[in-house]
């Protein structure tokens, strides 16, 4: 199996004048193509930072950080957004959504980053699959919570990344709508094939990954 992500003895330290908080401590892990992987602690255990450091949107203080075989700690940002083009996509628990965008035009846009023509049909299909192809041109302020982050599962999987990272997906939903978008993820991301880590409270969305990953207090557990 090809590992799509592995992280070697990666420790994240903040420092404050003289002080310094060690948030991530000596964690070794690894990921396999195609794997679901749920990452579960307590507030403030870590879990957020390990995702970014995961994804390349913050740096690790020490070990090594490789996404899809690629080291992401000698990298500057520019190559570090292009890895994210390439292989990476999210979902965050705010949605982070364009407002100044339709639907349509959100998911459409990191396949517009990417330099892709002709992207309207897919970025339709995408939202044909979550159920919102009737609200393709509303607004972000137009749609509910759990359209605003369906709309972010079609935008997430329209790069088709070789790697997904959630964020408590769902957060900031109500157990119903919960339920619904958790089925979409778990259905979008076996038909895309796609590696899936998700960092949750919910201890029944983490129960449907293959594997759990614990931390506490910055270390695996």
């Amino acid at each position: 199996m090809d590992t799509v992500l592995d992280l070697n003895q990666v420790s994240k330290i903040y420092k404050s004048g003289d002080k310094s908080l060690t948030v991530l401590d000596n964690i070794n892990f690894s990921v396999e193509a195609g794997a679901t992987v749920s990452i579960v602690g307590p507030s403030g255990s870590g879990k957020t930072t390990l995702l970014g450091l995961c994804a390349g949107l913050d740096r690790s203080t020490s070990g090594t950080v490789a996404l899809h075989g690629t080291t992401l700690n000698g990298l500057n940002e520019d190559q570090l957004a292009a890895v994210r083009n390439q292989y990476v996509g999210f979902i965050f628990q705010n949605f982070q959504l364009l407002p100044t965008l339709t639907a349509l035009e959100n998911v459409m846009v990191p396949l517009e980053l990417r330099g892709e023509r002709n992207v309207k049909p897919r970025a339709l299909d995408l939202l044909d699959k979550v159920g919102l192809s009737a609200r393709s041109h509303h607004y972000p302020t137009q749609l509910s919570g759990g359209e605003q982050q369906r709309v972010s599962l079609a935008r997430a999987f329209s790069n088709q990344p070789r790697i997904l990272f959630a964020d408590e997906p769902t957060g900031n939903l109500d157990a119903e709508t919960s339920e619904k978008v958790v089925k979409l993820l778990f259905d979008l991301n076996k038909e895309a094939g796609t590696t899936l880590v998700v960092v949750t409270h919910d201890l029944e969305l983490a129960a449907k990954t293959q594997r759990i990953i614990r931390i506490k207090g910055g270390k695996l557990v």
